[in-house]
């Protein structure tokens, strides 16, 4: 259950728009330095707002096939040569084309590359930068009990005996929260900022994060957010924002979370005209044995974002709890089929 894009924000276009976009090329081989490396600051051309602060405005996108942590395969690389880049790249933009001969896997491959955007893998082998092994860290203990409890709870139910069973991002509710991470397609994010505030569009199911920078405490625990209670502030010239009070319902698409600790601080400079380097650090006690921080290279993008015309009642859904009803209506003939031989 995919919507794409419909029907052009002018809200946005009108309001956020700054009128200089240019398009960008997907991610290249460049120096460690380029890639999400700590210790990135804004350089002297850095484009300034009329009110002093860095300019991080306009439409950027994240969109690369470099996944969150490093593949097996490639143990402590932290970098790809450029041969290997080029095979990954070559096999991000076919990898659609290459229809599987099973049924089922053909199924579930979904789209062809009219629809997948992912973006070219970067020079990096995994987003996490740290550990320095580019994986996730081990569980906490009472991350280990947290997710075997949610092992045991879900396998007392189906996996749609009800609409709750399904996806937040099937149902149309959540897909990114906070931080946003690349998927397969619909990368493209709109910045707008004020002296007080700063404003980011997700395409992706079009939610809006409005971020105060002047100082004021998060919501805290009593007022829950999907997303996550947000609260900014400038660091020189990088946007620090902590994201905290996620609400029990939030779940992320790529990794665990309790979301009664979980604590996210994201780093915005804007290091070139056409670049915003992009971190974010994730401390989860309670979820994780330690920290974990991950780069994400944000990229001068052609606007507008259009809607992502996406609800709870689109008629896929439905189809999903039929489909399963039918599956389940013919193993249970299969198994009277079976107590009468």
């Amino acid at each position: 259950m995919r919507a794409r894009r419909c029907t052009p924000l002018i809200m946005a276009a009108a309001v956020f728009g700054t009128g200089q976009h240019s398009a960008v090329g997907p991610a290249h081989v460049v120096s460690p330095a380029a890639h999400g490396q700590p210790g990135l600051r804004a350089t002297r051309a850095t484009p300034r707002t009329p009110w002093g602060h860095p300019d991080l405005q306009g439409f950027w996108n994240n969109g690369t096939s470099t996944p969150l942590e490093r593949p097996v395969d490639l143990a402590d690389k932290e970098f790809l040569t450029e041969a290997e880049w080029k095979a990954r790249a070559e096999e991000a933009r076919t990898r659609a084309e290459r229809r599987p001969g099973d049924a089922d896997a053909d199924l579930g491959l979904a789209y062809n590359n009219v629809w997948w955007d992912r973006g070219a893998p970067l020079s990096r082998t995994s987003l996490i930068i740290d550990p320095p092994n580019g994986r996730l860290p081990p569980l906490s203990p009472q991350g280990q009990k947290r997710q075997a409890a949610r092992a045991a709870a879900a396998a007392q139910r189906g996996p749609a005996d009800s609409w709750v069973d399904r996806p937040l991002p099937e149902r149309c509710l959540l897909y990114h929260a906070v931080p946003p991470l690349p998927t397969g397609y619909n990368n493209n994010y709109l910045i707008a900022q004020t002296p007080t505030y700063v404003a980011i569009r997700y395409e992706m199911l079009g939610h809006t994060r409005l971020i105060p920078i002047d100082g004021r405490p998060p919501l805290g625990p009593r007022v829950p957010q999907w997303m996550g209670s947000s609260v900014g502030r400038w660091e020189g010239d990088t946007l620090i924002v902590e994201t905290t009070g996620y609400g029990s319902k939030t779940s992320l698409r790529f990794f665990p979370i309790d979301h009664e600790t979980l604590r996210v601080v994201e780093r915005f400079s804007r290091t070139s005209p056409e670049t915003i380097d992009y971190q974010f650090t994730v401390d989860n006690p309670t979820m994780y044995s330690q920290p974990w921080t991950a780069a994400v290279p944000f990229k001068r993008a052609t606007g507008p974002i259009y809607e992502y015309a996406c609800h709870e009642t689109n008629y896929s859904l439905p189809n999903v709890l039929r489909g399963h009803r039918y599956l389940e209506g013919l193993a249970e003939a299969n198994r009277k089929e079976q107590r009468l031989k």
